[in-house]
């Protein structure tokens, strides 16, 4: 269940493994693109991780910031993530990226485009916000 001295995982096979990433490859591809970080430091895939190192990592607007408390064998469910990991992200950073996707519009898929009635209904709400 945790990582033992003799037990070793490379920092993309964790990243996975934990579902911070969808994919191997895509957690490979961050860690060469330096979205990943140990301690601070920019890191390269085969990097092998510790208990207590923490992870910076950057997806999409998200900065998460989390701690190595354990390693699973294999890829894991939902439920059990807080058993390998804690979240040290502030509340303040998850906020700042809600506030983020509510500034973009959104329009319902199939919808066709506004006729223009909806386009004069949405550019009346955009100058009540602003």
């Amino acid at each position: 269940m945790s990582l033992q001295n003799n037990d070793k995982m490379r920092i993309d096979k964790w990243l996975w493994t934990v579902r911070l990433f969808k994919t191997r490859t895509m957690a490979t591809d961050a860690c060469n693109a330096g979205k990943v970080k140990i301690n601070s430091v920019n890191c390269k895939p085969s990097r092998e991780i510790k208990i207590n190192d923490e992870i910076q990592v950057r997806t999409g607007q998200l900065q998460k910031t989390v701690k190595v408390i354990g390693s699973p064998k294999n890829r894991i469910s939902a439920k059990l993530v807080p058993d390998y990991y804690l979240d040290l992200t502030p509340a303040e950073e998850y906020e700042r990226v809600k506030l983020l996707s509510t500034q973009t519009e959104r329009r319902e898929h199939g919808l066709g485009r506004p006729t223009k009635r909806d386009r004069r209904q949405i550019e009346y709400l955009k100058e009540l916000i602003y």
